[in-house]
């Protein structure tokens, strides 16, 4: 599956700092003198810095694609997962609360999150979280992150 291309053109200053603003922690992804380009897709649209895909649009919100939070340190916001659900992630499942070993106690229901795995901590997928933090710990069944973009998908594979 590739990501097809409708429309690609540059932020303007005033909607560039609007996203900045609202990506809060991801906000060092965008340097002062970087070239900020959106590409619209048939899906969700996604943010060039410096031509790497390192943001996307998910309904409303700007959130990082594995890219981006490749090139971070995950502080908040993240879902750890035992190394048995990696495969599972990298299908494009959703993550189950069985499977998770930590997570951020911050996390709400309906936040961005992004999922790592317990040995290396690398980002698999990011997801919507279902439950808060807390609950994916102690939970024992049930889903606990919606995923919206994970290794191997068409996002991920994108080549500008």
């Amino acid at each position: 599956m590739t990501v097809k291309i409708r429309k690609r053109y540059h932020i303007k200053k005033k909607k560039l700092k609007e996203i900045r603003e609202e990506i809060g922690d991801y906000s060092p992804l965008i340097p002062e003198k970087a070239t900020v380009e959106i590409i619209e897709t048939d899906d969700n649209n996604i943010i060039l810095v410096n031509g790497e895909p390192l943001l996307m649009f998910i309904d409303d919100r700007v959130v990082p694609t594995l890219r981006g939070a490749l090139k971070m340190e995950i502080e908040r916001g993240y879902v750890v997962v035992d190394m048995g659900a990696v495969r599972f992630l990298a299908n494009g499942a959703d993550v189950m609360s069985p499977g998770i070993v930590d997570a951020d106690p911050e996390i709400s229901r309906n936040d961005t999150v992004v999922v790592v795995d317990e040995r290396n901590r690398r980002p698999l997928a990011v997801g919507i979280s279902l439950i808060s933090g807390p609950e994916m710990v102690e939970n024992d069944s049930g889903k606990a992150v919606r995923t919206i973009h994970h290794i191997g998908d068409a996002i991920w594979e994108l080549e500008v």
